[in-house]
């Protein structure tokens, strides 16, 4: 019975990673992506934050509590007495500073302006994340259908290796012809290996994204063709773009808070005085107001330096939108170039490969053909078809990144 357990024990190890092993399909990537990625999370709590400092931005300052001794003689016949002279007493009083209405306003837009700023970050989070996890989830599916190639050309030439050593057996083929059909095997075998570690690198960039651990891609693959107008047209609806049109909100929010201190603010100070009972207590009411007299040297320079920021950020803005425009441009070629590699490899060399197998394997079955050149057709066609998905991988992620790049804003 021990035997029996340890014996079992690599078999069970070696089929753990597959019983864990998920299916998971493109658009459930998509989706899952956006609702468990931790960056999409710090995103919206980032918002909510946002939003709750919103409430308090156009609020007035907390009042200010004032107590002490005023009119306290230090010297001659009254002196550190606190009921000799009339003026001394002892006083506790609140005060309240009042900004004026254009600042608290221009703070209430400001914080507006930091709320849209959030969301745009928020929407610019998910939109790159769906763009990722659906990238690593179209390198991860085509992986799996270069193994099932590599598997199915591995397993042909296998069975093709009893008739070269009873070929060698019968004197019919020469020895070394077993070594070149082992060089061959080998050949396929180290194909296999290169898109085996493809295949896992795709699942731990996919693992980036989604908490699945040895993923595996199925359902159908999203769609090869765009439709080039209609992205063309969203351009300025970008994430990128909302992105740098809040940056500009915020700029000319902040140029509204530099206008508002050339404004007098106000104050006001309601103090109670106790003294003597002979003299009586006091009620003090004072008021107060700032005086920008002196804009020139202090609130000009501030403007000034507000509306050059926001110069700037709209600056930047029109930079992104002609880059953008400039990359969906270069993604476009990109992806025309790719779709035509695909399709000419698919309508034109594909068939030339499957025939020469084929002709190579009927000439074989009548003598007219050495085992190597059939297993070299094999070979050769496996890597064909795997060159065509690599093609047809570009192509179709050359069409997802189109689609998932350049879409319409989505908060």
């Amino acid at each position: 019975m021990k035997r029996l357990r340890w014996t079992a024990l690599p078999v069970l190890l070696a089929l753990a990673p597959a019983s864990y092993a998920q299916s998971i399909g493109y658009e459930e990537t998509l989706r899952v992506a956006v609702a468990e990625q931790p960056q999409v999370r710090a995103r919206e709590l980032q918002l909510d934050a946002r939003r709750q400092v919103a409430d308090a931005a156009d609020e007035l300052p907390d009042p200010r509590l004032r107590a002490g001794i005023q009119n306290l003689p230090i010297s001659g016949p009254a002196a550190f007495e606190l009921d000799r002279q009339l003026p001394t007493q002892i006083q506790v009083g609140i005060e309240q500073e009042i900004p004026n209405l254009a600042k608290r306003r221009a703070r209430a837009a400001m914080a507006v302006s930091d709320i849209d700023f959030a969301t745009a970050q928020l929407a610019h989070t998910r939109h790159m994340t769906r763009l990722g996890a659906g990238e690593a989830w179209i390198s991860l599916a085509y992986t799996q259908q270069a193994l099932n190639v590599a598997d199915e050309a591995l397993a042909q030439i296998e069975r093709l290796v009893p008739l070269a050593r009873s070929a060698v057996a019968a004197g019919s083929a020469r020895p070394g012809e077993s070594l070149e059909i082992r060089r061959a095997v080998l050949e396929v075998e180290d194909m296999r290996t290169r898109i085996d570690a493809d295949r896992e690198a795709a699942q731990a960039m996919l693992a980036r994204y989604i908490a699945v651990q040895n993923a595996t891609a199925t359902g159908s693959i999203p769609a090869p063709d765009v439709d080039v107008e209609q992205l063309r047209a969203t351009l300025e609806s970008n994430p990128e773009i909302i992105l740098a049109v809040a940056q500009v909100r915020q700029a000319e929010a902040s140029i509204d808070l530099a206008r508002s201190e050339k404004r007098p603010d106000f104050g006001i100070n309601v103090s109670y005085g106790r003294r003597d009972p002979m003299f009586g207590d006091v009620v003090s009411v004072m008021g107060s107001i700032t005086l920008p007299i002196f804009a020139g040297r202090r609130q000009n320079p501030r403007i000034a330096a507000a509306e050059t920021e926001a110069s700037a950020a709209q600056a930047i803005q029109l930079d992104r939108l002609r880059e953008l425009q400039a990359q969906f441009e270069a993604d476009l070629a990109a992806w025309r170039s790719a779709y035509r590699q695909w399709q000419r490899a698919t309508e034109e060399l594909l068939p030339l490969a499957q025939s020469r197998a084929d002709l190579e394997r009927a000439s074989f079955a009548a003598n007219r053909a050495e085992l190597l050149d059939v297993i070299e057709a094999i070979k050769a066609l496996a890597l064909l078809q795997i060159e065509i998905l690599e093609r047809e991988e570009a192509t179709v992620e050359a069409a997802t990144t189109l689609r998932l790049t350049y879409t319409e804003f989505q908060p």
